[in-house]
């Protein structure tokens, strides 16, 4: 699709010229093509085409530019820039997703060759995000029709009884949402983990850690920070998923992005396990590190009204002072002897990352 996208539009700025011979582009016409198609390249692919001309060069090192100044390719309501001082890697390549998806069928397979791209880094880019547009896995009727929701045009926290939805997160870390069958919209006061990130992050290269998620501003304690976005997967494939991503971190040089839950049911006699896997396609919270002594960050199970699977969302556990790193415990589990050697540098570090059997 993107090939054909970019070909239309190559060949429109071709036509046009043809038309207009006395209006002289300000660069060569093939130049304008590679603009439309560098920002859907990978990064590799991108340094290759870069060393075969002092234009390609060029190009190529802005466009590099511009997705250094934003991972999240204006999805969000906030700009979240990669900083990295350490060495020369300007930015992570992912899929950006600001909210959970199911896998493609492509994608499905750990074996799949094809290659999923996204544009990140053209010019003058304007998000279609819709987070209204994502719609999650619903209770429904016979009819197909939703069957949870509210009908307020508008619900309002300090007037809680009003919406059937809204609940205040309670001891269980839990909490509930109005959904896409409400009547009301995105600026409803009971949709705050759906609006995206709202606060101001930046993205942090570490010597030993690699990257991290920093703060950009202070954070207040309990204020929303993100969404922990991914694939949603089923536990079978979360397992093949971790065995191969075991295999390739055997080297120390990759870092796999996939969480595991549980949420009990109330019965107390099971659980539900969520796999969300943003090692591919995510969103920032990718980046958050672990921390032995719990971080500054706390989870908290967000159901919108209707969907059968919560989402993950982040707090601040406490005030977050700026340019601090935001991190979360990963677990406490620790089976594997020859885990990953943990760099958080918490008093109470255990020196490796938590890990189970998957």
């Amino acid at each position: 699709m993107w090939e054909t996208d970019t070909k239309k539009r190559c060949q429109t700025n071709q036509h046009q010229q043809q038309r207009e011979p006395n209006n002289n582009p300000t660069r060569p016409e093939i130049l304008q093509c590679f603009e439309l198609i560098l920002p859907w390249l990978t990064p590799v692919e991108l340094a290759n085409i870069s060393l075969t001309s002092k234009s390609l060069n060029q190009l190529s090192k802005s466009t590099n530019l511009r997705r250094s100044s934003d991972a999240s390719r204006s999805f969000e309501n906030l700009p979240i820039p990669f900083h990295n001082t350490i060495d020369d890697h300007p930015y992570a390549h992912f899929i950006y997703t600001p909210s959970q998806v199911f896998p493609s069928s492509s994608s499905s397979s750990s074996s799949s060759s094809q290659l999923q791209r996204q544009s990140w880094g053209s010019l003058g880019f304007i998000s279609s995000a819709s987070r209204l547009g994502v719609e999650p896995v619903s209770l429904v009727d016979e009819l197909g029709h939703s069957v949870s929701g509210c009908d307020c045009e508008r619900c309002d926290d300090e007037d809680p009884d009003g919406c059937p939805c809204f609940s205040e997160m309670d001891e269980l870390d839990m909490g509930n949402e109005c959904g896409p069958s409400c009547g009301c919209g995105l600026e409803c006061e009971n949709r705050l983990t759906q609006r995206g990130v709202s606060v101001r992050l930046k993205i942090v290269r570490d010597r030993r850690k690699g990257w991290g998620l920093y703060t950009d501003q202070f954070i207040e304690k309990a204020q929303f920070v993100c969404e922990y976005a991914g694939e949603l997967l089923t536990t079978k494939e979360a397992t093949n998923r971790q065995q191969m991503y075991d295999k390739l971190a055997a080297d120390g040089r990759f870092s796999s992005a996939l969480l595991v839950l549980r949420e009990h049911l109330p019965s107390g006699k099971a659980c539900m396990r969520i796999n969300i896997d943003a090692t591919r396609m995510g969103n920032v919270a990718r980046f958050i590190n672990h921390s032995c002594d719990g971080g500054n960050l706390v989870t908290k199970l967000v159901r919108s009204s209707g969907a059968l699977v919560p989402r993950i969302c982040f707090f601040a556990s406490r005030d977050i002072k700026e340019n601090e790193e935001l991190a979360f415990s990963y677990g406490e589990v620790r089976l594997r002897s020859n885990g990953l050697q943990c760099f958080c540098g918490s008093s109470c570090c255990f020196g490796t990352l938590p890990s189970e059997n998957t």
